[in-house]
């Protein structure tokens, strides 16, 4: 079966690591027609948006996109094209599963859980402005469509892939009415989803109950501003962004993506760990259909994570971004 697939390198060392996803695709033999795109600052330059409405209109037509880290100035400059990507295409969904490695040395082990983040709202929706000089206001939207819709992916992920136990994190003790309204909301669904275990606890409890022992989680569904801190925590525990996929998930869309940055210190250098993008690439895999080719994938994966020789110089490795790529091939 062949797919077309909307390919958007990214910039720094993104370029390196999507080459790499391409090629051990290729060597999968999986028949896929990638067109390929660019958005982000150079984009930006060009026609004033990171994300002009002709990615936007491949990644629609497509319906699927494997995307490099791109960089978001801080403080200043452009929108960020990831919450454009997200916005835009309604990805509400971000998906990242976190699962120790045996291959890599980390703190934990046997950790397994996955965090469910609502990816349109909340304290990113951009909603900021100064009210006089030197006070500035940044307003946080919850609705119930989108917090139903969240929840309703979460319980359906749950039960699909056999998962037990879903934790909604909040602030409610708080901010009483907007987190409140996230629990409320919630709290309808998981009627529907009897033989599911729940429970709610709060954000800052949860980091630290991360750390103490992350075995007691297992799908964690939280709101956008607690997902991308708590998901970077999580990915700590098994031995960084590096190492973790991530996809961000619609109705209609998907984008799947490595949730490390650009690096753009080491870039075009051939250092860079190409895992996250090739485990995002399983991922892109199974929702494809592609589930033997997926499979034999990771396993390839983790077989190049086990030679010390392939592994890259971030995970104590003599290896590069050529090499790694080269040893997950020869393990297929």
């Amino acid at each position: 079966m062949s797919h077309t697939v909307t390919l958007i390198p990214g910039d720094g060392i993104g370029p390196e690591v999507t080459d790499a996803a391409v090629s051990v695709i290729e060597a999968l033999g999986v028949e896929i027609e990638w067109h390929r795109v660019e958005a982000g600052g150079e984009v930006m330059a060009r026609y004033g948006t990171p994300v002009p409405d002709h990615v936007l209109n491949l990644i629609r037509k497509d319906k699927v996109a494997l995307k490099g880290p791109i960089t978001t100035p801080i403080g200043e400059g452009f929108k960020s094209a990831n919450v454009t990507l997200r916005q835009s295409l309604e990805l509400y969904a971000c998906l990242r599963p976190v699962k120790s490695l045996p291959e890599i040395t980390s703190r934990y082990e046997d950790v397994d859980l996955v965090v469910v983040r609502e990816n349109t709202e909340d304290l990113y929706s951009g909603i900021e402005h100064l009210i006089v000089p030197g006070v500035a206001e940044s307003i946080k939207v919850i609705t119930a469509t989108a917090v139903t819709r969240i929840a309703e992916f979460a319980f359906e992920y749950a039960r699909r892939e056999n998962r037990k136990k879903i934790t909604v994190v909040h602030k409610a003790n708080i901010m009483k009415i907007s987190d409140g309204l996230f629990l409320e909301c919630t709290k309808v669904v998981r009627r529907r989803y009897p033989e599911i275990e729940y429970e709610e606890k709060i954000v800052d409890n949860v980091a630290l109950q991360l750390v103490r022992d992350p075995s007691q989680f297992d799908v964690m569904l939280m709101g956008n501003l607690y997902g991308d801190i708590l998901s970077d925590l999580c990915a700590g525990l098994v031995g960084g962004l590096g190492v973790v996929p991530g996809a961000n998930l619609g109705a209609d869309y998907a984008v799947f993506e490595a949730v490390h940055g650009s690096a753009p210190d080491i870039a075009g250098r051939n250092k860079a760990n190409p895992t996250a993008v090739l485990l995002s690439s399983v991922l892109m895999l199974r929702h494809l259909g592609e589930r033997d080719a997926a499979e034999r994938m990771e396993a390839a994966v983790h077989r190049a994570l086990g030679d010390p020789d392939a592994r890259t110089a971030d995970l104590g490795g003599a290896g590069t971004t050529t090499s790694f790529t080269d040893a997950v091939i020869a393990a297929l």
